[in-house]
């Protein structure tokens, strides 16, 4: 490792470059993880440069091969890529701009504010990062959605078109997160072989040595998740590296995994392979000393020596200008139906007529919210054919499915089916999702509400990443009665309102819910956690009451009165029936009352204070508010001295009519509440 710059090949300059640019941009934050990046620039090196078909002059390419960097804290690592292939810069609007993702003073600046190099990797700030990454487990767990689109699209538009694989770094943290046993489980089943993870197996942990916590038989864990598994014994070997990747490239049947045995810290005299180097910058001193290792000059900062840039040009940048130009061809001499849907999916748009067979529902029917929002899925899918829909085994129960005559399932030996069994891994579920969006699909996944916590990293990342999945929870109250106050949500509405840029919409009923979907589906940045019904509810009168058209300014007066109200009922789902039927007690006893209906809390704040005040009028301080849900946040609807009818405590296991009187939540109650809210309004 003494060589000098001269002597060194320009593989080795480029990795020793990819080494000093990481420990340079932490030493300078003085915050990082320099010890990964040391050890894996071989492997970054080797995968770029002789295996990922990708262009850096056309980042967007749709056959691009996926780089994951699931171990995201080594984020130098990924950004030192980026800058040396010289990947440009692709503007929100697609345009790929004649300046590059990562410049060197973006590399100076890294952990920086406004910098395109922040701690971990984020997709929506950075052209070249596939997926954000950094909680642990999430970058491998969303590489099976990638792999799944990859393979949709490879049935549905032809190998000729897309072909590509995705490539996953991970480290032991991420395998000891369950969500990646969740992931390995199904990408196993599904025999995603377009699938490869790359396990840097350095045995270093943040509070020591692995052995401390986690001492399973990896090799033999994948195996028997039905993974075809190879090893690499020095992390430095390029010959070793590339015989185990061109095993995943031979591989037809099972997804791969590489087990990279590395030194963590590699060339750092005196931190390698300890745990201070993993989150701790080298320090002026060690710096030294591991660039005197490299055979780097010690007073040398971000140095990129004379023949780094063309190796990558010549590798990297040629062979991807050359792959992406002949698929350009293959594109162009498709068919125009083809062309257009690939246009359509990868901009985010819509067909022509997607919303044509979206059902109106007779008003006196009972039909509970998540039939009703099957029944509008059914209509919407056969019109957009990337439209996917899995449920974590619960298609029946949350009815989420398609219906056979959509959709066929997607399945070893059967990869156009627009239904996929995702099994009881919610976590997962969520993050596969998030993997299909960032492919261009328009995914579906389901759950019932109480379990939005087992999946909840992943929605948090779907709003963080602006993607516009659809996160189907039903059984969204105590309304589901016997099964008791373990599957009763009660936290779970103000937990997901909590999330920046989720929208959570709960309908009141089933014109409601096919309004919700004229809402989401021309979305492309934004995520939806819709929220239904177990039981069934009335479809409301429009004739008598408000359009449910309102439903797309969040909030909307539903029932009025002649002048000004004494009282306004705010109430979101289920609980809009017990406010309407509240009203009408009012209106017979001479009170004016007005009922809002508010199932998009986060539609209805961004609206102008004009509109927002004419629904919720300032001079009407008499109000109540209805949900079966934690009254935490209603505050700013019902006011300090408004009344809140809601849950303080968990459920109850009983039928739901008992539990709806135990805990208040009758037209009666909220009749007497009106009427108390007046009389101190007064």
């Amino acid at each position: 490792m003494t060589d000098t710059l001269e002597s060194q090949s320009p593989d080795q300059l480029s990795i020793n470059t990819i080494r000093t640019l990481s420990i340079d941009a932490i030493d300078r934050a003085n915050s990082g993880h320099p010890g990964t990046a040391m050890a894996l620039a071989p492997l970054g090196l080797k995968i770029w440069q002789d295996y990922l078909r990708y262009d850096p002059a056309d980042p967007h390419w749709p056959n691009r091969d996926r780089f994951v960097l699931s171990a995201g804290h080594a984020s130098m690592l990924l950004y030192s890529l980026i800058h040396l292939a010289g990947v440009r810069k692709v503007d929100h609007d697609g345009t790929v701009l004649d300046e590059p993702s990562i410049s060197l003073e973006d590399i100076r600046n890294f952990r920086q504010l406004g910098s395109s190099t922040p701690g971990h990797p984020e997709s929506h700030i950075t052209t070249g990062v596939e997926t954000t990454t950094g909680p642990l487990g999430q970058g491998v767990a969303t590489s099976v959605g990638m792999a799944v689109a990859g393979l949709w699209k490879r049935s549905v538009f032809g190998e000729d078109l897309f072909d590509y694989d995705v490539y996953t770094v991970c480290g032991d943290g991420d395998l000891m997160e369950g969500v990646s046993q969740e992931a390995a489980s199904l990408a196993g089943h599904q025999q995603l072989h377009n699938l490869c993870w790359i396990y840097d197996s350095n045995r270093i942990t943040i509070d020591g040595s692995t052995d401390l916590a986690f001492t399973e038989d990896v090799d033999a864990r994948f195996q028997a998740n039905g993974w075809v598994v190879h090893h690499v014994h020095d992390a430095n070997d390029l010959d070793e590296i590339g015989r185990a990747l061109d095993g995943f490239k031979a591989e037809k049947d099972r997804p791969t995994m590489i087990i990279v045995h590395s030194h963590i810290g590699y060339g750092s005299p005196n931190k390698v392979d300890t745990a201070d180097v993993h989150g701790n910058p080298l320090g002026a001193a060690e710096t030294i000393l591991t660039k005197e290792a490299y055979g780097w000059p010690e007073d040398a900062h971000f140095l990129v020596p004379d023949g780094v840039y063309p190796n990558f040009s010549n590798g990297i940048g040629a062979r991807g200008a050359r792959l992406s130009a002949a698929w350009r061809q293959k594109f162009d001499a498709a068919s125009p139906e083809t062309r257009k849907d690939i246009g359509l999916m990868l901009a985010g748009d819509l067909p022509e007529g997607w919303d044509s067979d979206i059902p109106s529902f007779d008003t006196g029917d009972q039909i509970a919210t998540r039939k009703a929002a099957q029944k509008t899925l059914n209509a919407i899918a056969p019109r957009v054919p990337w439209l996917m829909s899995g449920s974590a085994d619960l298609t029946g129960s949350a009815s989420s499915g398609l219906s056979p005559e959509v959709s066929g399932v997607f399945e070893p030996g059967s990869r156009s089916g627009h239904g996929i069994h995702l099994g009881v891994r919610e976590h997962e579920s969520a993050a596969m999702a998030n993997g299909m969006a960032l492919s261009g699909m328009r995914p579906v996944w389901s759950t019932y509400l109480i379990f939005s916590d087992y999946a909840r990293p992943a929605i948090r990342l779907s709003a963080l990443m602006e993607q516009p999945v659809v996160h189907w929870l039903t059984h969204d109250s105590i309304g589901l009665g016997e099964d008791g106050p373990t599957h009763q949500p009660v936290e779970q509405l103000a937990s997901l309102r909590a999330i920046p840029q989720l929208d959570v919409i709960r309908p009141a009923d089933a014109n409601e819910v096919a309004e919700a979907w004229k809402v989401i589906m021309p979305r492309k940045e934004q995520p939806t956690a819709l929220v239904l019904t177990r039981q069934n509810v009335p479809v409301i009168d429009r004739e008598k009451y408000g359009s449910a058209s309102g439903l797309a300014r969040g909030g909307y007066v539903i029932a009025d009165c002649d002048g000004k109200p004494d009282v306004i009922l705010i109430a979101t789902g289920s609980e809009v029936h017990v406010a309407l039927e509240a009203h009408e007690t009012l209106v017979i006893e001479g009170i004016n009352s007005r009922v809002v209906s508010l199932p998009s809390w986060f539609i209805f704040d961004s609206q102008g204070e004009e509109y927002r005040e004419s629904v919720l009028p300032s001079s009407v301080t008499a109000r109540v508010g209805i949900e079966q849900a934690s009254t935490m946040g209603w505050e700013r609807y019902v006011g300090e001295n408004g009344t809140m009818i809601g849950m303080t405590t968990f459920g109850a296991s009983a039928p739901f009519k008992d539990l709806q009187k135990f805990f208040g939540f009758t037209p009666d109650r909220v009749v007497e509440a009106a009427k108390d809210q007046i009389a101190g309004a007064g």
